[in-house]
């Protein structure tokens, strides 16, 4: 009895051949990324690190978001967002820290939230329920922006410093490239489509570089095993043999891990969708990635075909 494979054995896709297509892509998404990130939409920043308050408002009945605004205009604390949150019975409110009535102490914050929750008592009636009330002060918003930035960079250099380690410096640099190419894409898909950009959605991009790195990980150890095996093959057919060989499980580890996502976006409610959604581009992304940009890398830096020798004899001197 076969089992079932999703990737044939003798399938032989010249992923090199389509290198500089995949690059004049890459470049389009990278490029278009950035302008997406600084220019236009620009990132949705959350509470987390643009301050604020976050009041999520559940009722009985359908909420008229048109009573919700005009009750917080009412209070003078500045211009409110208010959105439905999954349901009509269900809304957030969000008020910025900058625009809070000039308060920007914390204790302001928390004083307005009070006078912010009693109005909408007032308006909706007593059936009205918090589910969750987020206050964060323009203080602590830098520390976590600084912090939350920080966090990536230097996931980044410690993957660098690790894949130099294991490989040498080019295949590090393969790597690296590969990881800012992920990172910025995931981001700018982030900011192109409005989600809030929070600390959920930074241990998601952090989640993004572990994973481009595993992918690229076992792509680079299966040239390296070939590299050894086949001395003699030429490097681009090479590289297009490990990738095939590695194929089934890049397919079958992304394709598990976005049905795992779907059914957390699914069921998962609105505080869950961003984080979700953050990962599933990150994996797609950094799929492509490991394919087409830090493999390819590998071909227009070449790779020392005797570094396994070097190190063999090296021992031997000694």
């Amino acid at each position: 009895m076969k089992l079932l494979k999703l990737i044939p054995d003798e399938t032989k896709i010249p992923f090199t051949k389509y290198r500089w297509h995949a690059l004049v892509i890459t470049l389009a998404a990278f490029v278009g990324s950035l302008f997406a990130i600084f220019v236009a939409p620009g990132l949705n920043f959350g509470v987390d690190f643009r301050g604020g308050i976050t009041i999520e408002v559940r009722d009985t009945k359908p909420i008229d978001l048109g009573t919700v605004r005009q009750a917080i205009s009412a209070l003078n604390v500045g211009s409110a967002k208010v959105q439905e949150f999954g349901a009509p019975n269900q809304i957030v409110v969000a008020l910025e820290a900058a625009k809070v009535d000039g308060h920007s102490a914390d204790v302001s914050q928390q004083q307005i939230a009070g006078r912010v929750k009693e109005a909408l008592k007032a308006a909706l009636g007593d059936d009205v329920t918090f589910e969750r009330e987020e206050v964060v002060g323009p203080t602590v918003s830098g520390e976590l922006t600084q912090r939350g930035f920080l966090a990536v960079g230097l996931a980044t250099a410690m993957m660098l410093a690790y894949i130099w380690f294991r490989f040498q410096f080019q295949w590090g640099a393969g790597a690296v490239l590969g990881v800012v190419h992920d990172t910025v894409i995931t981001i700018g898909l982030i900011a192109l489509f409005q989600f809030s950009f929070d600390l959920n959605v930074v241990a998601a991009i952090l989640t993004v570089i572990g994973y481009s790195v595993n992918d690229t990980v076992v792509v680079y150890d299966r040239i390296r095993e070939n590299l050894r095996k086949y001395k003699k093959m030429p490097l681009a057919e090479l590289i297009d043999l490990s990738l095939n060989e590695t194929l089934t499980r890049t397919v079958v580890t992304g394709g598990t891990s976005i049905l795992a996502l779907a059914a957390l976006v699914a069921f998962g409610g609105e505080v869950l969708r961003g984080f979700c959604f953050a990962i599933m581009f990150g994996i797609v992304v950094g799929t492509y990635s490991s394919l087409f940009v830090a493999a390819p890398f590998l071909l227009l830096t070449g790779v020392k075909r005797d570094w396994a020798k070097v190190k063999a004899a090296a021992p031997a001197q000694a």
